[in-house]
This record gives structure tokens, C-alpha cells and sequence, in this order.
């Protein structure tokens, strides 16, 4: 059975060296080395303790962490985590704020299938959060979906959001962050010709791929350069028999995590370099910014072959979505029909993955909007995640981004508000 050899070895090499790493911290805590004035040993100890940590990562999801949100009477209000949509392969997931007044803000996250859990977006959760109402779309690990449950790919993430969307609502303010962006962009699309009664308000795309030849990066080159079918032989194994999907075809999370490392392997070896030494010295701590960054960023998940290869087959190599060419379940989607959702961009200079341009050439396909319908923003020296997380989203994007919501929040999708500002002008 393909790759299931290697999958189970990729997870015996990852278990052993978390055995390791605690076999380390063990043998060089014991007291006695108290006696032996030999900095070996703290070393060995700090060794195995960033060892173990970092490779125990590796397969937990980690938790949201996010126990309560500061309302406007001062008070700390209870954060409860409710599955609204539970499906095989991903679920809509709600942050209900409990005892606080409903906020006129309806939020969808759409997160990545990329590697990462959705947890990823823990921060962009928390920032949102005391003045939204937010749902967040959370994908299942694929390790531990039975076969039985069927495929997902490209197709099935679309309907997923458009399903997710319809049970929102119209009023839903909608933001899809990187990989997902072409998708959310053909969801809204989907239901703008099917059911445009359960459109969004307002679409806001971040940093994603909507048109990958529009600027060159590593992940453009990557997909150009390898073939589908080298891609299918590097990439995709059987899940093994350790978890519940054994047999499943899956881009494993353990072999993604290489390459996320090898893009940047001097910076992660300087990083737990540092780590280790300050761990050594007794000036490390549980929550420090390596681990909060590390606990999140080892933690991987499989995704299904069919979503990868589908990705690189018809986003990046065909560009199905650049050409207004996307098909969904047997109905072409046009993007230019969707002539009452308003769509702001977001790009970050600086963004080395989904490259500025990449995702400014939605507007272009989006011919049935008045131009007072589009916006756009470019976060000057912001990377990849910084236009989702920490100072630039904070400080910037964040309050740009509820200004476009509120301004296009009416039931005339902000024809009233423009009227205002001609008439006043």
C-alpha cells in the first residue's frame, strides 16, 4: 500500500526522538549531578527538554486558550467553543460570548487548510472578539477521518463555505485568510447565482492566491516546477495504523512541517539554539514567545491528497479561478456575478508566500461591482502572517477591516452611507 511504510516511519522517527528528549531531561536531572560542577548536564537537561516539548508538538492540536472577552460594562464575559455545523472534514465553529449583548458584527473566519490547525488564528480570534461575533471554520485533522467518509478536495471545501454560509446568514461579514481565499471568493460567487439571498455582506480577502502568475514567490516556482505526477510521488502516503484514517491518501502534516522549516532552516536553528542555551542558564519560561510561537507552529495536520493536488492542479497550475474557469459540482462559477457583496483586499508588502498582486487580481474578475463595492489595502513592511497577527494587524488592518464591514452593513449594501457622503460633500 503506497507510503504507509513511510508514514508509520516518519511517526517512529518523531516518537523516538521525544523519547529521546525526555530520556535526556530524565538522566541529567537526577540530583546527584548536583555533586559534578560540569555545565554538561544543564545542557543535556535543556536539551531534552526543548527535544521532548518540540516533538510531543508535532501531533496535538493545540487548544484555542481563549476563556473569556472584556465587555463594555468592564466585566470579564465566559468564552464557550459551539460546534453550530459539525461535518466529517471540518466543522463551523462558534465563540459564544456568554451573558454580553449580542454584537451587530456576524463574523466567518475561513481559515487555512494548510498545514496548520485553525488555531493558527488564535490572535486574530481574541482581536476580533469583544466587538464581533465570530465563527471560525475548523478542519479536522485528515489522520483521523475513516476512509468510509469519502474525499475532499477543492470542490468539497467550496461547498463546505457555501453551506457554512447559508446557515449564517446574509448578514455575515465574511474573512478568508491566505490559502482559502480563491475558494471563499468562488463560494460567495456559487451562492450569488444559486441562492443569492444567503450572499454576504461583505467579503474580505487576505493575503491569498488568487492569481499565483500575478507575482512570482517560492510556492509559485515550487508549483511550476514539479510536475502533478512528481508531486503525487513526493507528497502523498497512506495514513498508517496508528489513527482512525488508516488506508486515507494524505499529504502528511509531519512532511509539510519539513519544508515550512527548510524555507527558513538558519532562523529555526538560531531559535531553538537560543533556546536551549537560555533553558541551560534557567532563564526560559512556559510561556515564553518561543514556546507560544513553536507550540503552534510544529503543530501539524494531514490533509487529504485529492485537497493538495487539487490546490496545485487547478489554482496554481491551471489557474482556474484567475480564468473565471472554476467549476463546482458540475455548475462553472462566475465570478462576475456577484454584484451585491463589497470586497476589500489585504496584501502586505513584505509578503513572501502569497505575493503583492496574488490576490489584488480578485478585483478584476469582479466586473459586476461598482468600484464603491472594492477596496483595497496594502500593509507597508507586513509579511505573510503579519497581515493576520501581531502589531500591523493589531494596529492597522484590524480597525480598516471593521470599518469596511460597517460602512457596507445596510441592506443596501452601503448605497445609503454613499448617498450620505455625496450629499454632504
Amino acid at each position: 500500500m503506497k507510503g504507509m511504510a513511510t508514514y508509520d516511519m516518519m511517526e517512529t522517527i518523531r516518537n523516538t526522538n521525544e523519547w529521546m528528549g525526555a530520556s535526556a531531561r530524565a538522566f541529567a536531572s537526577y540530583p546527584i549531578w548536583g555533586m559534578v560542577p560540569n555545565p554538561m548536564f544543564k545542557a543535556l537537561s535543556a536539551w531534552g527538554r526543548v527535544t521532548e516539548r518540540s516533538f510531543a508538538r508535532m501531533v496535538i492540536k493545540p487548544d484555542w486558550g481563549i476563556r473569556s472577552v472584556v465587555g463594555a460594562d468592564g466585566r470579564d464575559h465566559v468564552v464557550e467553543e459551539v460546534v453550530e455545523v459539525a461535518r466529517p472534514f471540518g466543522d463551523l465553529l462558534r465563540f459564544k460570548v456568554h451573558d454580553r449583548p449580542e454584537k451587530p458584527r456576524r463574523v466567518l473566519l475561513v481559515a487555512p487548510m494548510s498545514g496548520h490547525y485553525a488555531t493558527l488564528l488564535r490572535s486574530t480570534v481574541a482581536s476580533l472578539l469583544p466587538d464581533c461575533e465570530i465563527w471560525i471554520t475548523d478542519w479536522h485533522n485528515a489522520r483521523d477521518i475513516p476512509v468510509s467518509e469519502g474525499k475532499f478536495d477543492i470542490e468539497d471545501y467550496t461547498l463546505y463555505l457555501v453551506d457554512f454560509m447559508r446557515h449564517m446568514g446574509p448578514d455575515t461579514h465574511v474573512l478568508a485568510i491566505c490559502q482559502p481565499v480563491p475558494l471563499a471568493l468562488a463560494a460567495t460567487a456559487y451562492l450569488a447565482e444559486l441562492d443569492p439571498d444567503a450572499q454576504p455582506r461583505t467579503l474580505t480577502l487576505t493575503g491569498g492566491p488568487v492569481d499565483p502568475d500575478a507575482a512570482p514567490t517560492e510556492v509559485t516556482d515550487f508549483g511550476r516546477s514539479v510536475t502533478m505526477g512528481q508531486l503525487e510521488h513526493l507528497a502523498i502516503q497512506r495514513v498508517g495504523f496508528k489513527y482512525s484514517g488508516v488506508g486515507r491518501l494524505v499529504y502528511p502534516g509531519l512532511l509539510q512541517l519539513g519544508g515550512f522549516i527548510s524555507m527558513n532552516l538558519e532562523r529555526h536553528a538560531n531559535a531553538f539554539s537560543d533556546k536551549i542555551s537560555a533553558a541551560a542558564r534557567g532563564e526560559d519560561g512556559e510561556s515564553d514567545k518561543h514556546n507560544q510561537f513553536y507550540d503552534e507552529y510544529l503543530a501539524v495536520m494531514d490533509m487529504t491528497a485529492e485537497f493538495y493536488l487539487s490546490t496545485v492542479e487547478r489554482i496554481f497550475k491551471d489557474r482556474e479561478i484567475a480564468r473565471n474557469a472554476f467549476v463546482v459540482d458540475g455548475h462553472k462559477v462566475d465570478i462576475g456575478k456577484i454584484t451585491n457583496v463589497a470586497v476589500k483586499i489585504v496584501e502586505g508588502e513584505k509578503d513572501d508566500i502569497s505575493a503583492p498582486g496574488q490576490c489584488l487580481a480578485a478585483l478584476g474578475l469582479l466586473t459586476g461591482l461598482r468600484d464603491d463595492q472594492k477596496a483595497s489595502h496594502l500593509e507597508p513592511g507586513a509579511g505573510h502572517y503579519g497581515i493576520f497577527a501581531g502589531k500591523s494587524w493589531r494596529n492597522n488592518i484590524r480597525p480598516l477591516v471593521m470599518e469596511f464591514m460597517d460602512a457596507h452593513s445596510g441592506p443596501d449594501g452601503g448605497k445609503a452611507q454613499l448617498k450620505a457622503v455625496v450629499s454632504n460633500g
